[in-house]
């Protein structure tokens, strides 16, 4: 079985044991977190439940546990190796630079397309204690989860294989559709999703690393959650009319504008944080 497996392409191969890894660690959660809702919403026992999995997760994830034959794989894999604080630095700075840059995108975006809108859940039945521990768990999740599976068990095979544009391009797209999950995502955000895989797909490639990207993600989930609750997710509820319908107006150029500029810095930072790595 072993020598079949290996004769699977490695796009493949790297694609079926990334989704595999992003199931088991979102689907869990997924489940208790809806269960914590209905059985004692008083008790935040789903983040505390979901603490402890993540944890013996990442533990075999990282190389642990049975099968002793796969140990070296699943650590090269995951690939969460450590960095130096000037690396941690610069990765950081790049990566911030990457995501003020996607925003500036979306408010560009907004007024070139409609772009679907983000309802606010219905939290008015769940304790306070309980809300508090779900919107902390979950950034924590996804940044976790998709992080080792979509940067690393699935980007970092294709990426030794075919190079870190192949490997950015296919993980992206498959970042986005597994996105299609919530009700508001369509087509018209692959653009964004892509973006969003580049921005972390080019640092756990350059810094050969999930942790900047880890960092970024769940601190990124958790502005997006605290933002949605108070109303402003990541698209406005009633957005400026197209350019179609009013013309180029000061606003969208304000927005173009600044997106370029925070575009020629986030590239000038990815160069600085090669240079670094380099170093």
């Amino acid at each position: 079985m072993r020598s079949l497996w290996q004769r699977v392409p490695v796009i493949i191969r790297a694609v079926l044991t990334g989704a595999m890894v992003a199931a088991a660690g979102t689907i869990p959660w997924a489940l208790v977190a809806a269960a914590n809702q209905k059985f004692l919403p008083s008790v935040p026992w789903a983040a505390a439940l979901t603490a402890l999995y993540l944890w013996l997760l990442w533990r075999y994830l990282q190389g642990e546990g049975w099968p002793r034959s796969t140990a070296e794989a699943r650590r090269t894999n995951l690939r969460a190796n450590r960095l130096s604080d000037d690396v941690w630095g610069a990765a950081l700075v790049a990566g911030v630079l990457g995501l003020v840059g996607i925003v500036l995108l979306l408010r560009v975006m907004s007024r070139l397309a409609a772009l679907p809108y983000e309802q606010v859940p219905d939290i008015s039945q769940i304790p306070p204690v309980t809300l508090v521990s779900l919107l902390l768990m979950g950034p924590v999740v996804a940044g976790v989860v998709e992080e080792a599976s979509f940067r690393g068990y699935m980007q970092g095979p294709i990426e030794r294989r075919h190079g870190p544009v192949v490997a950015i391009l296919v993980t992206g797209t498959l970042f986005g559709f597994a996105h299609f999950t919530h009700p508001e995502v369509t087509l018209v955000l692959m653009p964004y999703y892509l973006a969003v895989a580049a921005v972390y797909g080019a640092l756990a490639y350059l810094t050969n690393s999930i942790w900047p990207s880890l960092v970024l993600h769940a601190g990124g989930n958790l502005l997006s959650s605290m933002g949605l609750l108070a109303g402003q997710g990541i698209t406005s509820p009633s957005p400026a009319p197209p350019i179609w319908e009013t013309g180029a107006d000061a606003s969208f150029w304000i927005s173009s504008v600044a997106f370029l500029i925070v575009g020629a810095a986030t590239v000038w930072a990815y160069a600085r944080l090669a240079s670094v790595v380099r170093r």
